[in-house]
C-alpha cells in the first residue's frame, strides 16, 4: 500500500527544478523517442482549413514524420480528403481511431457517417468515433446523436468498437449516450479549465477518474489532451514553451506507468484554429506548421 502511494505522489509531476530550457528539450526528446500510444493527426497545411480538400501527398508526408513515435493516430473527419488518412496510416503500420465529424449540416453528417462505415468495412478502422464534442457545441440533440451511433454500430464489423468523443464530464451528464458507446472517448484538458501547470497532471487524473466512473466498466480512452506552446493565458493556465514540454512529459510518463491510452493533441500546429480557440489555437503541435519538431 505504501509503495502504491509513493508511486502516485511521484506522478504528480516530474522534477524539473533548476533545469534549463536546453535540458528540458533534451529530456522531452528522450520521452518522445520512447514512443507514445497515440497522436491526434493534423492534416491541414498553412493556408488550409476545414472545407478545403487535402491531398494524399501531404497526408503521407506528415504520416512519415510521426510514424517512428506513435502506435495510433486519431483522425477527425471522413470527407474532403480526410478519408485517405486511415488508408495511408495502414501503409505505415499505424492503428487508427477514425472520426466522423458531425455538425449541424445533415447532408455533410450523412456523408461523414457513410464514409466511416465504408472505411470500417474495408478494414481501415480500429476504433470508430462518431462525432466530436457534438453535445458540448449543441449541434445535435441526444436522440440525433444516438441515431448516428446506432447506424454505425449496426453497419460496421462487430469487432470494431464504436464510441463518441466529448469532454469527460459529458459522459456523466448524458448517460444514454454513454450507454450507447462500446468505448468512452474522453477529452481531458486541464488548460481549458484554467489549471496551473503544477497541478495539471493531478487534475487530469481526476478528469479520467470521473470518466471511468461514468463509463461503469467500459473502457475509457483519453481521446485528447495537450498544452499550447504560446498564446494568452486562461486564468492560471499559462501557455509557454517550457510548460508545454513539461505537460507532454508528465502525460506520457503517467500513460506509460499506469497503462493509460492517450491520444496527444496534437501532431502539427494549424493556424486556422485561432478563430475558434483564440491565439493559443495555432500552437498545440509537437511539430510546427512547417513540420519541424519543436524540441
Amino acid at each position: 500500500m505504501s509503495s502504491r502511494k509513493e508511486k502516485y505522489l511521484a506522478l504528480a509531476a516530474l522534477d524539473y527544478a533548476g533545469k534549463t530550457t536546453k535540458e528540458l528539450k533534451k529530456l522531452c526528446r528522450s520521452v518522445l523517442d520512447e514512443g507514445m500510444h497515440g497522436l491526434c493527426f493534423s492534416p491541414y497545411l498553412e493556408g488550409q482549413k476545414p472545407g478545403d480538400q487535402i491531398s494524399e501527398e501531404q497526408i503521407r508526408r506528415r504520416m512519415e514524420i510521426i510514424q517512428p513515435y506513435t502506435q495510433w493516430i486519431r483522425s477527425f473527419s471522413c470527407t474532403e480528403g480526410n478519408e485517405a488518412i486511415p488508408r495511408i496510416a495502414r501503409e505505415f503500420g499505424i492503428k487508427t481511431m477514425v472520426g466522423a465529424w458531425l455538425g449541424d449540416n445533415p447532408k455533410i453528417n450523412a456523408q461523414e457517417v457513410e464514409n466511416l462505415i465504408e472505411l470500417a468495412k474495408e478494414g481501415y478502422v480500429d476504433i470508430a468515433a462518431v462525432g466530436n464534442e457534438v453535445m458540448l457545441r449543441g449541434d445535435l440533440t441526444e436522440d440525433e446523436l444516438l441515431g448516428k451511433l446506432d447506424q454505425v454500430k449496426s453497419a460496421v464489423p462487430s469487432e470494431i468498437p464504436v464510441g463518441y468523443v466529448d469532454a469527460y464530464y459529458e459522459f456523466a451528464e448524458k448517460p444514454r449516450i454513454t450507454e450507447a458507446c462500446d468505448v468512452v472517448l474522453a477529452n481531458c484538458y486541464p488548460f481549458w479549465e484554467g489549471c496551473d501547470l503544477d497541478y495539471s497532471l493531478l487534475y487530469m487524473k481526476d478528469m479520467y477518474r470521473r470518466a471511468i466512473n461514468a463509463a461503469q466498466g467500459k473502457k475509457v480512452i483519453i481521446s485528447e489532451t495537450g498544452w499550447p506552446f504560446q498564446g494568452t493565458n486562461l486564468e492560471g493556465a499559462y501557455p509557454s514553451y517550457e510548460n508545454a514540454l513539461k505537460y507532454f512529459m508528465n502525460t506520457q510518463k503517467w500513460a506509460a506507468e499506469e497503462d493509460i491510452e492517450i491520444f496527444y493533441f496534437s501532431s502539427f500546429d494549424e493556424s486556422w484554429k485561432v478563430g475558434a480557440e483564440g491565439d493559443v489555437g495555432a500552437f498545440w503541435g509537437l511539430w510546427d506548421k512547417d513540420e519541424r519538431l519543436k524540441f
